[in-house]
């Protein structure tokens, strides 16, 4: 679709919340930052209830299937806010109603077409649901085996995986997971060397010498 079909796109999903998919969204933003990377958060609702953290909140669009904020404060406290501190040219939080993602993705692609000068080369995305409408150039699923938590949208599209980013050591994963590679990485510990240089051959692949 648009400008997204048009980017290279790291979607980052996950099982469940509080597992670190916002932490990972910004370490990647700060090991590459000559992707000039656009990032979105996107926050799925239903019922009154808040798909961030399950419980009643504002953060829901109240008249449309769907809403945009651009983020401008990197000292916030949001998780876009954390995605502007760590280098993103752009942080933006895209929120929809649940079964209404198709909308906000065409809401998302209008305010990206709006840019000028055509600065939306490298989209980092945070979702799960997304890769049912795009095909993402790198697809990281987040999981962490001490959260009995699965989220449905993170096992439907867990096939569609490149790798996986585990928060606790491969010899405790109790699930059948697809044969795809995996790098354990606590929150707070440096980028695994192998997760880099898979970035680094999706995303700078063709361009040679490519500085640290």
């Amino acid at each position: 679709m648009g400008r997204v079909a048009g980017a290279r796109v790291l979607v980052v999903g996950g099982q469940s919340r509080n597992i670190g998919k916002t932490a990972l969204v910004a370490e990647l933003i700060r090991a590459f930052p000559e992707a000039n990377w656009t990032a979105v958060k996107i926050t799925q609702y239903g019922h009154g209830v808040c798909a961030h953290n399950g419980a009643a909140c504002s953060c829901a669009a109240r008249d449309h299937a769907a809403a945009l904020d651009d983020e401008t404060d990197p000292g916030g406290r949001s998780d876009s806010a954390r995605m502007l501190a760590a280098g993103a040219r752009r942080a933006l939080w895209l929120r929809t109603r649940q079964g209404r993602l198709e909308e906000g993705l065409a809401l998302l692609e209008r305010e990206l077409e709006g840019e000028s000068g055509g600065g939306t080369s490298h989209l980092i995305l945070e979702s799960n649901s997304l890769v049912g409408l795009v095909s993402p150039t790198l697809y990281l699923v987040v999981l962490d085996p001490a959260v009995g938590d699965f989220k449905p949208s993170c096992r439907r599209f867990l096939e569609r995986a490149d790798a996986f980013v585990l928060r606790r050591p491969a010899e405790n994963v109790r699930w059948n997971l697809p044969a795809r590679p995996a790098y354990v990485q606590e929150i707070g510990q440096e980028l695994p060397a192998g997760l880099r240089a898979l970035v680094e051959e999706r995303f700078f692949g063709n361009q040679k010498g490519r500085k640290a």
